[in-house]
């Protein structure tokens, strides 16, 4: 093969063959050469830059490009330098480069919030279970994109994501800092498995806050004072609040719920598969109490909401009216006790602090300590694992409706006789 020094008039003083192709090669940098093919029936000889190098013990011939491209010997030789260089470390410069025109055409370099949209859209949304969904999404838009979203994706730094995360504890909300660590990693996992990015910088690191277990329950009292506070609180978070109480279920299954859901003359709340978190048709009980709360709502719209103030939509504010119930809470407790003549504890009254998932906690808590057995709570519940596991759990399908329509019976009597001054409870038992 022939070695000559390629500079860029004798690049320009060489001729293309009478047939097939010839290369020359490079005395400066051994590996870099021109290969000049014969030219075709009106076609001109084409001519392209090549290097040869291993990687990995295997011979690789990169073209670099055409003298069309890149008309100049001296940028052909340093990208050729470049690769001969990239291969020393191992690294395979011909992959590496047809994973950049990959990522480009699957939209790499764009920013982080573009990114966490097309996450969202081609694959969260068909995999993710609709609450989940929710709220990964709720917080990758509230959160992620306002402090990094306008970044390109491969710029976001680790300490970028650490300060953002340390922001959130600091305004008082740890557990969704470790929220938003999950979400945003599983995102990028995503970004790095579709070549939108080499790593991610979530990698390596840590949650932002322990882990807390939380077995926040009301206690007898606080459930009677929870409950008179609903009333206060009316319509649509008063009822809402008080049903959660009553059957054990979640927020956002019952605030979502149609009235196409519910069977009132057979005290029946069916929540099919596609509402439930694990995915599995369940089966409420409702007690008398809960029936009559029910028939005392309105019917708002088309869409048949049950918990609905435009007809279009669930309710939501969920946050506002929590607080709202906790102020109503401390006002009632503050009457009782100044009527009480405890002038001085009226002062000094607080409450405890609780989330609505507690009034959940509060449900189980509460029929435990009535006598349910905890396979029945699990059921009640819905809940994936439970107490029942392992092999048991596989061949145990028995769904203890008898069970569990007594359990939440007993439940909704002991809530009743704590308040049996409500008029909505009074109105319930009268109706059951």
């Amino acid at each position: 093969m022939p070695k000559i020094r390629l500079t860029q008039a004798a690049v320009d003083r060489l001729q293309p063959p009478a047939a097939g192709r010839v290369e020359i090669w490079d005395a400066v940098l051994p590996g870099f050469g021109l290969r000049i093919a014969a030219p075709r029936p009106g076609q001109p000889s084409r001519r392209s830059w090549q290097v040869l190098y291993r990687v990995g013990g295997k011979s690789v011939r990169e073209t670099l490009g055409t003298t069309a491209t890149i008309p100049k010997v001296d940028a052909a030789r340093a990208l050729a330098r470049a690769s001969i260089q990239k291969a020393h470390q191992g690294i395979h410069p011909v992959r590496e480069r047809r994973q950049a025109a990959a990522a480009e055409a699957n939209g790499r370099g764009q920013t982080l919030a573009a990114a966490i949209d097309r996450y969202l859209e081609r694959y969260a949304v068909k995999r993710m279970r609709p609450d989940y969904f929710k709220e990964t999404k709720r917080t990758l838009d509230r959160d992620i994109k306002p402090a990094l979203g306008s970044r390109p994706i491969g710029d976001i730094a680790r300490s970028e994501i650490r300060e953002l995360l340390e922001a959130i504890v600091d305004r008082g909300s740890p557990s969704h800092a470790n929220h938003c660590l999950a979400y945003l990693r599983a995102m990028l996992n995503w970004a790095v498995a579709n070549d939108l990015i080499e790593t991610n910088p979530c990698t390596g690191l840590q949650m932002p806050a322990p882990k807390v277990e939380r077995d926040r329950a009301l206690d007898d009292s606080e459930i009677a004072l929870f409950w008179r506070a609903c009333d206060d609180l009316g319509w649509p978070f008063g009822p809402l609040f008080q049903l959660l109480l009553l059957t054990g279920q979640r927020r956002d299954e019952l605030a979502e719920a149609p009235w196409s859901e519910f069977d009132l003359d057979k005290r029946l709340w069916t929540l099919p598969r596609a509402r439930t978190k694990n995915e599995r048709v369940h089966v409420v009980h409702l007690s008398p109490a809960a029936v009559g709360i029910l028939r005392e709502l309105p019917c708002i719209g088309a869409r048949g909401f049950v918990f609905t103030t435009s007809g279009e939509t669930s309710v939501s504010g969920f946050s506002h009216a929590a607080a709202r119930l906790t102020a109503a809470m401390l006002n009632r407790h503050k009457a009782e006790l100044i009527e009480a003549g405890r002038i001085e504890e009226a002062e000094r009254a607080t409450i405890a602090h609780f989330t609505l998932h507690d009034l959940r906690r509060s449900a189980a808590s509460g029929m435990a300590a009535l006598g349910v057995a905890p396979h029945v709570v699990d059921r009640i519940l819905n809940h994936s694992g439970g107490t029942i596991s392992g092999v048991a759990r596989i061949y145990n399908r028995h769904e203890y409706l008898a069970e569990r329509q007594a359990a939440l019976l007993a439940w909704s009597r002991h809530v009743e006789a704590l308040v049996a001054p409500s008029n909505v409870v009074t109105l319930a038992v009268a109706r059951g």
